[in-house]
């Protein structure tokens, strides 16, 4: 497993030049782009000027070579788009996966499946539309995991002057992970952002409600201010909830400082960490030789890592059965 500080010295060798490579693709698809915002804006012109009426059936002409030209650089520019976007991930994304553990499987047109985000619990609200890429699965310290991208979000319709209005609203869009907790879990236990308790301080626990089970409450203090936990089983809950591990996802937390969602349930514990964005995917609009992009990629797949060795912490406490 390659560490941070060798990390550079990979990119200068190996990474850079592949990147290199791509640069000259990226700037035929950026270049697209302009084309294609360069005939839309003709076309407005030709429109909103008169150019039709006073030309006739020459403007009409004029216009429909516009729009032929428009359809044209639209599905040349998502051809070249899906081209970069397909080296990026096969000649650097894996890349960096394969730096980390060459024995991980990397798959970037797929995702963790419907049932596996089910199984979770964590999020109850129905989708509409679910969508993710870049799955990895693999063994760390004969733990199995498997952890993707993942967005799922509902639709919600309205009606305005007699005119339908559709609008998607996420759920969830980040990364998913679970991976085997090594102890089979009768009750079931979920850790979530504790909001309440960040804007209303001690009060925000009046509005600590769920219908996921009972609050349970810590004597972690720090712990408190970042997590509520909720479960169908307060003694399991204590049992999995070590300090050493409530200590773990604090820390864990704070450096990624992104919102925390998990779940203990059978032998599995999931997590789902929130983005606002598609995390793997190639710049376009700027140069996608960039050590910080390969850096980022390079943190977020080791969180796979933090999270296993973290939760592991207690694993000697129980076994299956």
């Amino acid at each position: 497993m390659i560490q941070e500080e060798k990390l550079r010295e990979v990119f200068d060798t190996e990474l850079k030049p592949r990147l290199q490579s791509l640069e000259g693709l990226r700037k035929k698809v950026l270049g697209n782009i302009f084309l294609i915002v360069g005939v839309f804006l003709l076309f407005l012109f030709s429109i909103t000027s008169g150019f039709i009426a006073s030309s006739a059936g020459a403007g009409w002409v004029s216009i429909i070579g516009l729009i032929v030209g428009l359809v044209y650089f639209i599905i040349r520019a998502g051809k070249k788009y899906r081209e970069y976007r397909k080296r990026y991930k096969e000649e650097v994304v894996s890349e960096v996966v394969r730096l980390i553990d060459p024995s991980w499987v990397y798959e970037p047109y797929d995702c963790i499946s419907e049932m596996e985000y089910w199984q979770s619990d964590l999020f109850r609200l129905p989708y509409d539309r679910y969508s993710g890429d870049d799955l990895i699965s693999g063994v760390i310290d004969r733990t199995d995991f498997r952890c993707s991208e993942l967005h799922t979000e509902y639709k919600e319709v309205t009606y305005r002057d007699g005119k339908r209005h559709e609008t998607w609203i996420t759920i969830f869009r980040g990364l998913f992970f679970h991976a085997d907790f090594n102890k089979h879990i009768n009750g079931r236990t979920y850790i979530e952002p504790d909001n309440a308790e960040r804007l209303f301080g001690k009060w925000g626990r009046k509005f600590q409600v769920s219908s996921k089970g009972k609050l349970v409450k810590l004597e972690d203090p720090e712990f408190e201010k970042l997590f509520v936990v909720f479960s169908t089983d307060q003694v399991e809950a204590r049992y999995i909830l070590t300090p050493a591990l409530m200590q773990a996802l604090v820390e864990l937390r704070n450096r990624i400082n992104r919102n925390m969602y998990l779940s203990f349930i059978g032998s599995r514990v999931y997590v789902a960490v929130q983005f606002g964005k598609g995390l793997f995917e190639p710049r376009i609009a700027s140069s996608c030789v960039k050590y910080e992009d390969v850096q980022q990629m390079h943190a977020l797949f080791l969180m796979n890592s933090a999270l296993v060795k973290e939760l592991n912490l207690n694993t000697r406490i129980w076994t299956k059965e």
